[in-house]
């Protein structure tokens, strides 16, 4: 899908983790699929309005809130996530706090993060001092749980293993890096 405010497919810069399961966080375990970094996808003059019409026209995922990132490690068993930096920068942790295969990284402005389901991340750092992201799920996707790798938050892996991947690009819609993704890959 072609729009003023995404980068080219041929020039999008991507990075994928794949995490593997640390304790009773699935991380990338469940789904088989990585982390996805879409790196500078929108351009510096996208805004939030800008970006939720693309999202709209391209209709696979839908904004639903707008926030810095919980300091705390979660992740979401319900379904997969979509995290689009508006403002500012900072450093993210992935995995879990205590996975010696944690991925730590900066994003900044413009970049894109899609996240399968039970792959653990908190914010580390915000950098900037305004950092704020567009939190996006599938359309018609389950409400998100809240998720902290504990005893008790029942038949995790089961709900994700429930969900599909994504049909479209969260981004692009029908070619993309989310379609190509696949296990064992990181980079």
């Amino acid at each position: 899908m072609s729009s003023s405010i995404l980068t080219s497919l041929p020039s999008l810069k991507v990075t994928k983790h794949f995490i593997a399961r640390h304790g009773l966080v699935p991380n990338s375990s469940a789904t088989s699929k990585p982390m996805l970094i879409y790196h500078s996808v929108f351009s510096p003059s996208a805004t939030k309005s800008s970006i939720s019409a693309h999202l709209s026209k391209t209709n696979v995922i839908e904004p639903h809130w707008t926030y810095s990132m919980y300091p705390t490690s979660h992740f979401h068993s319900t379904t997969h996530e979509v995290l689009i930096i508006l403002r500012g920068s900072a450093r993210l942790l992935f995995g879990g706090e205590a996975n010696p295969e944690k991925v730590e990284t900066d994003v900044c402005k413009g970049d894109a993060i899609v996240l399968p389901a039970g792959m653990a991340h908190r914010l580390v750092e915000d950098k900037s001092g305004d950092f704020q992201m567009l939190g996006c799920y599938p359309v018609g996707a389950a409400r998100w749980d809240m998720c902290y790798g504990k005893e008790g938050e029942g038949d995790v892996e089961g709900r994700i293993k429930d969900l599909k991947w994504f049909e479209k690009d969260p981004l692009y819609g029908s070619e993309g890096p989310a379609l190509e993704a696949c296990s064992g890959i990181t980079a």
